[in-house]
């Protein structure tokens, strides 16, 4: 009680600090030291190990959990499980969760590493190198000795993220295990999955302010203090972007991209938005931005759509008809968000918001993925950009409770003075209790302009 005590009132006082330096700053200026990132990255894989691990396991069905990686090839899951001082595997890394069927949390389940020491303050080391010099045997003993009745691998062909488990490890690992034990190996999808996917009450603590920084990052990048019209191109913005991220000890898991829609003759359509768009565009007055981003801070990551508006001479606000459009996009965002219900696959949710959608008129298209530990994590797929008639296999994972997502989405709308159609593209991180669905930190409701609008000035 007294760590968990400790915990919430540093992420308090760091709230408190971080909310100070916003109201000082148009834009972030501060994040955790390394030693306190570290303190909480291991504060959190304590809870989840202890806490959440054993629900998870006994959902499942599943009583011995196996991972095995070698250095340099990490199993996605494993990485997750690594402690702050681990940055990789280290030779071969095999982690061993056993359910041993007791009620209390820190006791229900053993945690062991097969290496000749401790991983951490979480895995005890359990191979004396001396007794059995072949690490695959000492797996094959501890499996033996608890007699598990199923043993998950991660094997899986929907996620990447829970096939971690290498061709010639997976051929070591049963050449050494005895055949009653060869018999009870199955696959830990759903296992890996739901570690993957579920956000814990720690973890949700921490995630409104690295969103509310992604957020501040997108809003200076966004700006006059960044953007000269008729100077600045769309690919110094996106170097800018990657530099700030660099200058304020963050990282992210994706390069981001900016783009320009405007009033000429070239169709925005989905593979010039996703692959084929202009990387050197000088912005102009009158050009509607639009950027994707995300960092990657204390494990956690964002993914971000937002847009802006650089005004032309004598404008003082954003056409209606743009104004007009980015509301199609919001009321997207909610159609597909009320389908949010315990139990829903993704392909459920993605067909019904596109029959909603359609019927009031808005052309849209859903692309809406999972996100947490990885940035297109572990989860219902929601709509590939691509695939808007459903997605076998991930479409088919059902929504559960605290997971988060990544409602990504555009809509199509005709802006008559330009005459032509342009996408409102927006993407904002969510969290799905299992009752109700909210932004971590909120969503974009009104399109920033460049330059902003300034008090007292008109």
């Amino acid at each position: 009680m007294q760590k968990s005590v400790y915990f919430f009132l540093k992420l308090f006082i760091f709230s408190l600090v971080l909310t100070s330096a916003i109201a000082q700053s148009s834009s972030p200026s501060i994040v955790l030291p390394e030693r306190e990132r570290a303190r909480i990255i291991d504060e959190i894989l304590d809870d989840r190990f202890t806490n959440f691990l054993p629900q998870l396991m006994r959902r499942e069905g599943i009583d011995m959990w196996v991972i095995i990686s070698r250095e340099y090839n990490e199993d996605p899951v494993l990485r997750t499980m690594l402690p702050s001082t681990w940055l990789s595997a280290r030779r071969r890394t095999i982690i061993v969760f056993f359910d041993t069927g007791k009620e209390r949390p820190a006791d229900a389940v053993e945690k062991l590493a097969i290496a000749r020491y401790d991983v951490g303050n979480l895995l005890k080391g359990a191979w004396d190198i001396d007794v059995r010099p072949n690490q695959w045997e000492a797996l094959a003993k501890i499996i033996e000795d608890r007699k598990p009745k199923k043993i998950g691998l991660n094997m899986s062909t929907n996620y990447a993220h829970a096939d971690g488990l290498s061709f010639s490890e997976h051929d070591e690992f049963v050449k050494k295990l005895p055949a009653d034990y060869q018999k009870r190996i199955v696959s830990a999808e759903k296992l890996a999955v739901g570690w993957l996917e579920t956000r814990t009450e720690k973890e949700m603590a921490i995630y409104p302010l690295i969103c509310r920084l992604s957020h501040q990052i997108i809003q200076e990048g966004f700006s006059e203090q960044v953007i000269q019209p008729g100077v600045t191109t769309t690919d110094d913005v996106v170097w800018w972007f990657r530099q700030r991220i660099t200058n304020l000890g963050l990282d992210t898991w994706f390069h981001p991209t900016v783009d320009v829609q405007r009033s000429d003759k070239e169709d925005f359509n989905h593979l010039r938005t996703f692959s084929k768009r202009p990387d050197k565009q000088v912005i102009m007055p009158g050009d509607l931005l639009h950027v994707d981003f995300g960092i990657t801070y204390l494990r956690l990551n964002t993914d971000q759509q937002q847009h802006a508006y650089v005004l032309r001479p004598g404008e003082t606000d954003i056409p209606e008809s743009i104004k007009t459009a980015f509301k199609q996009g919001n009321r997207l965002q909610d159609i597909l968000t009320e389908q949010f219900k315990m139990g829903k696959t993704g392909n459920q949710m993605l067909l019904a918001a596109l029959d909603q959608s359609k019927k009031e008129g808005i052309n849209g298209t859903i692309y809406t993925h999972p996100i947490g530990v990885h940035g297109h994590a572990a989860g219902p797929t929601i709509g590939l950009w691509d695939q808007q008639k459903g997605v076998p296999g991930p479409g088919d994972y059902p929504l559960l409770a605290n997971t988060a997502y990544s409602i990504e989405l555009n809509a199509a709308v005709e802006i008559p003075e330009w005459k032509k159609v342009v996408r409102i593209m927006l993407e904002e991180d969510g969290f799905f209790d299992g009752q109700t669905f909210r932004y971590i930190d909120g969503r974009q409701t009104e399109i920033y302009t460049i330059p902003r609008k300034l008090g007292y000035v008109k």
